[in-house]
């Protein structure tokens, strides 16, 4: 395990890099695809990572709790070393509950993960609509427990998705997530 910490390259205002995934119900995703929601939580995640596994409960919650509000898991790790980022797995986790967002995504080509600057596992990424388009208002932690046996006191992802559903700026300083490395295929 190589932990990292998040550092993409999009700014506040950017916006959502387009995607194409097929999700674990067989069904592709684009941004379209949540269009008539409010706000879009991006994470990249994957099953093996123990900072990935920690945040499955929050991120389940965050799903089932807002309405206006899509939660969006994408997994880009190199299922070949890591089987238990395959496709056939994610769709285990859902079918068994472990996972419950909004939808579960496989980036194969891992290109979607360069596309936003994904580093580590979980790293997530929080678009509000604007003018028919998503565009980035948070990057960071989804909370204040930075190792996964540590509970949380405050939740940045919380505080950033009342904010943006209250119609305000989200002012919050953009902490790096931390977690597992991306595996990607050429290390």
């Amino acid at each position: 395990m190589v932990q990292r910490e998040s550092n993409t390259d999009l700014e506040a205002g950017d916006p959502a890099p387009a995607f194409e995934l097929e999700g674990v119900d067989g069904e592709t995703y684009t941004l379209k695809s949540f269009a008539d929601d409010e706000a879009l939580l991006v994470v990249f995640t994957c099953n093996h990572c123990p900072y990935a596994q920690a945040k499955f409960d929050l991120l389940n919650e965050l799903a089932a709790e807002y309405d206006d509000v899509s939660v969006v898991g994408i997994n880009p790790n190199d299922a070949e070393e890591y089987p238990e980022d395959s496709l056939e797995t994610m769709r285990e986790y859902v079918a068994d509950g472990r996972i419950q967002y909004d939808a579960y995504l496989r980036d194969e080509s891992q290109e979607v993960a360069e596309a936003y600057g994904a580093e580590c596992t979980p790293d997530p990424f929080l678009f509000e609509r604007a003018d028919g388009e998503f565009r980035l208002v948070y990057q960071g932690r989804l909370d204040d427990a930075l190792n996964p046996d540590d509970e949380a006191t405050r939740y940045h992802i919380r505080e950033a998705i009342d904010a943006v559903l209250a119609g305000e700026g989200v002012d919050l300083e953009w902490r790096p997530s931390r977690g597992c490395s991306i595996k990607w295929r050429d290390e």
